[in-house]
């Protein structure tokens, strides 16, 4: 005999596989013969802790490595709360700024994780195994990219310089190569784009425009217009927003930036980037004012930013 809990388990399960048209039946005779789960098996630990290849024998580059994985677990991450906030018909105010502190809090982790990178390398050791990554560099993060282009409109990404001629009519095509860090990925007197740039756009360019014009009219400004107009004007909401437009654009940049001072400018070096770009300009937030949500801030802040 059944117990009632037993039955009314049953019972949904029926439902759920009777509205796929499958039989109860033969998946409840497939649990017969499947295995327990094991932590091991569910988190894939042994394929996570084999992705970790060093191209030298110098003890610190694990460390690098390591670190640069754990960045791109945490930017899956947050596209993963980006995606479920962006693709909601009008989210309500708890829900938006729910998604908005899970995806701040990412990037907070991001920003007080540098110093894992910053004092956990020799210097000397980073500036001998960086020689053999060359021309790779973080610039090529495509999923950092696809994170601005969710979060924003994209004349805030556009090269301050090229803003006036481009406007949501603009062709994405267009409006991809006058992109802020086209810049750092081009020779400043020819013009002509770096081996860099042109490797990191022969991967990703079809998938960056597929993402530029999904994330056009739903990135998480678009989403945040759709909220009351009320809610809009929460002092806690516009602070979230504020916090996650400075984290992303101003304190992770630093936090990024001061590791690479340490480094590359250690007198150990020719003082460039390994891909070649003029990461300074690159990174400093003074020079490409990438602004998530330049409406939230005053005109004295603007005019200040990143300094």
């Amino acid at each position: 005999m059944l117990s009632i809990e037993l039955q009314e388990k049953i019972n949904l399960l029926e439902e759920k596989f009777s509205a796929i048209n499958q039989k109860t039946e033969t998946h409840l005779e497939g649990l017969l013969w499947s295995k327990p789960i094991t932590y091991w098996d569910y988190i894939q630990t042994d394929a996570l802790l084999n992705l970790q290849t060093q191209r030298t024998t110098l003890p610190d580059e694990m460390v690098f490595i390591m670190y640069h994985q754990v960045n791109e677990l945490l930017f899956k991450m947050i596209l993963w709360e980006i995606y479920q906030l962006c693709h909601t018909v009008k989210p309500k105010t708890p829900y938006f700024t729910e998604k908005l502190m899970r995806i701040s809090r990412y990037f907070d982790m991001l920003t007080t994780s540098f110093d894992i990178m910053k004092d956990g390398m020799e210097v000397e050791q980073y500036m001998k195994f960086r020689n053999t990554l060359t021309p790779a560099s973080g610039f090529q993060s495509a999923q950092y990219r696809l994170i601005e282009f969710a979060s924003t409109d994209l004349i805030n990404l556009i090269d301050a310089r090229f803003r006036a001629t481009i406007d949501r009519n603009t062709p994405f095509e267009h409006a991809f190569e006058h992109l802020y860090w086209q810049a750092a990925g081009k020779d400043y007197k020819t013009g002509e784009k770096s081996y860099l740039i042109l490797e990191f756009e022969r991967k990703y360019k079809n998938e960056f425009l597929r993402f530029m014009e999904e994330y056009n009219t739903i990135n998480i400004w678009q989403k945040f217009k759709q909220l009351p107009e009320n809610d809009q004007k929460n002092p806690e909401l516009i602070a979230a927003m504020r916090h996650y437009d400075k984290t992303v654009n101003i304190t992770w940049v630093m936090a990024h930036y001061n590791a690479a001072v340490k480094y590359i400018e250690s007198g150990h070096g020719s003082g460039e980037a390994t891909g070649g770009s003029d990461w300074k300009k690159y990174m400093l937030p003074k020079y490409q004012r990438r602004i998530f949500f330049p409406e939230l801030w005053t005109e004295e802040e603007l005019k200040n930013w990143g300094e």
